[in-house]
């Protein structure tokens, strides 16, 4: 039998090459960014969200498993490169470009993209207030909400963190990397790994500050309870990112696609035993605040679970069925992709805007609000990419 050790060092360790681009990945990508969307179209009309007068239960399960793992996920795909990426060009090269295509969207985003956004909630409330005056407010009196480019500043710093530990030691993430040379035969140990991992940072985290408690300076904001979520999941793809990634976790040819149903039930069990947990708190318990702690532990392990597994289980289906047509229905999103997720907060919000005063059910509301920032985001970003040098940012 393989065993973990007998990976080679010199295997693990030598510097990775540019390889054409992975095609699973991608849309694995360009699908999260279509999630997103959908979330954000679908929040006026759940439980928790509910600023419209229309509701839909079905919405609350949807949101209920994006809440609970595409961000995660994001910073795992964006970890994948990092490591690599920073062995090619050098620390200093690598967070020069890292500030060109995560800092300075955040920066601009936050000036124009947020306010946007968010004036359209706020002239519900206080139609008075010209677009002007609450821009000035919230610049210089707050708050100053983020709404989805959080991700960027966190995702920098995270790519800081990982400059500074390369420079400490390049083979810092090789026990990672040679988990994945041995996952593609045996995946469920590094599930499992990973599993662990993710349950000792976020367990402690959701017990402590809670699901609601963010840390917030400006536009700077994150989840007191996450943050070091992500960042597990950003340095375990970084470690299996650190060389030969194609013969790893993610080959092409390996195992993990092949038990993609496995994943399906690993994901299904725990998803419905959130729903078990959270008719408990609002029927039995009566939504107290804070929680009981026995109530945020197990809900923190059922979350972890259910997040890993749907992520395993996304990654898989894309391997599994990379040459399937709807696979590559993707294919023409993948370079605008970064962009509409850029982009596509202030129009959801105003498209929310407008349907409120509609008699509708909540699923036309949702389909159509959806359906139209998709299609404006797509069409706002490959506008924006015919800028000049505007592709080396989105």
């Amino acid at each position: 039998m393989t065993s973990i050790s007998a990976v080679g060092h010199a295997d693990v360790s030598a510097v990775p090459k540019a390889k054409s681009r992975n095609l699973s990945l991608d849309r694995a990508r360009s699908f999260l960014t279509l999630v997103v969307l959908l979330h954000h179209a679908v929040i006026p009309y759940t439980y928790f969200g509910h600023t419209d007068p229309k509701y839909f239960f079905g919405f609350d399960m949807i949101v209920l498993a994006t809440d609970s793992f595409f961000m995660a996920m994001f910073f795992f795909l964006s970890g994948l490169f990092a490591w690599s990426g920073i062995a090619r060009k050098g620390p200093l090269s690598y967070l020069t470009d890292r500030l060109l295509r995560l800092g300075l969207p955040f920066v601009i985003c936050a000036f124009t993209v947020i306010p946007l956004a968010y004036y359209a909630i706020s002239l519900r409330h206080h139609p008075e207030i010209g677009f002007s005056e609450y821009w000035c407010n919230m610049v210089t009196k707050g708050p100053w909400p983020s709404g989805p480019i959080w991700f960027l500043w966190v995702l920098l710093s995270f790519d800081v963190v990982a400059c500074i530990l390369y420079r400490l030691s390049r083979n810092l993430l090789d026990p990672i990397n040679r988990l994945s040379l041995y996952g593609r035969r045996r995946p469920a140990l590094f599930f499992a790994v990973m599993l662990a991992v993710t349950a000792a940072f976020y367990v402690p985290g959701l017990m402590r500050y809670g699901p609601s408690n963010w840390f917030e300076f400006g536009p700077f904001s994150v989840q007191h309870g996450r943050v070091m979520l992500y960042a597990s999941y950003f340095f375990f793809g970084a470690g299996i990112g650190v060389a030969q990634m194609d013969r790893g976790l993610l080959a092409a040819d390996g195992r993990m696609a092949k038990v993609s149903w496995d994943w399906m039930v690993l994901a299904i069990v725990p998803y419905c035993l959130l729903w078990v947990l959270i008719f408990i708190k609002r029927q039995i318990l009566g939504n107290p605040s804070p929680l009981p702690n026995w109530y945020e532990a197990l809900y923190a392990v059922c979350f972890t679970v259910f997040s890993v597994a749907i992520m395993f289980l996304i990654l898989a289906l894309f391997q599994r069925f990379r040459q399937s047509g709807s696979a590559k229905l993707l294919d023409p999103m993948q370079p605008d992709a970064y962009g509409m997720f850029l982009v596509h907060y202030p129009i959801a919000l105003w498209l929310q805007y407008w349907l409120f005063d509609y008699d509708l059910p909540a699923i036309v509301k949702a389909t159509i609000g959806f359906v139209l920032t998709v299609a404006a985001s797509w069409a706002l970003t490959r506008a924006l990419r015919q800028i000049p040098g505007a592709t080396r940012v989105l």
